[in-house]
């Protein structure tokens, strides 16, 4: 979600993504990440201010929209289980474990939106169909956010 936010790398990938079905579903913490991640880029002067201020707005915008999956021991839990599987940072165990819970662990029809190439292996083991597909998937950095995108009549996007 960074990527959007600061209009950055990929981000007219994603936001043609977010355009073809806008039900956002994201973890707790996925904006803390972005928080995070804006913050950082305005301290370290890496992003112009129009793009920042700009950046803020989207967030808000998304926060206001998305669902939002709470922490809850079943999330925290499959979370464990997933870093036992996978090589996978806490974060993005916990972006997985809370898209799991949201689809009930039926997965099918349900496409899940990383440029993490480690969370982007892990999804689709679990069985996501996960965006971009994995030719388009390059190493952001450590500031990316996922989410879950799924289309109103169940096909994946």
């Amino acid at each position: 979600m960074v990527s959007l936010l600061a209009l950055e790398g990929p981000s007219w990938k994603i936001w043609e993504l977010v355009r073809q079905d806008p039900e956002l579903v994201l973890w707790w913490a996925t904006p803390i990440e972005c928080v995070s991640a804006l913050a950082r880029f305005e301290r370290e002067g890496k992003v112009a201010q129009p793009a920042l201020r700009y950046g803020w707005r989207i967030l808000e915008s998304l926060r206001e929209s998305a669902t939002e999956i709470k922490p809850m021991e079943e999330v925290r839990s499959s979370a464990e289980h997933l870093l036992t599987k996978y090589p996978l940072r806490a974060a993005d165990s916990l972006q997985l474990a809370a898209a799991l819970y949201w689809r009930q662990g039926y997965t099918d029809g349900a496409s899940f939106i990383t440029l993490d190439r480690q969370l982007h292996i892990a999804a689709a083991l679990e069985g996501f169909h996960v965006l971009p597909l994995a030719d388009e998937v390059h190493e952001p950095g450590p500031l990316e956010c996922g989410a879950v995108f799924e289309l109103r009549d169940g096909r994946p996007l």
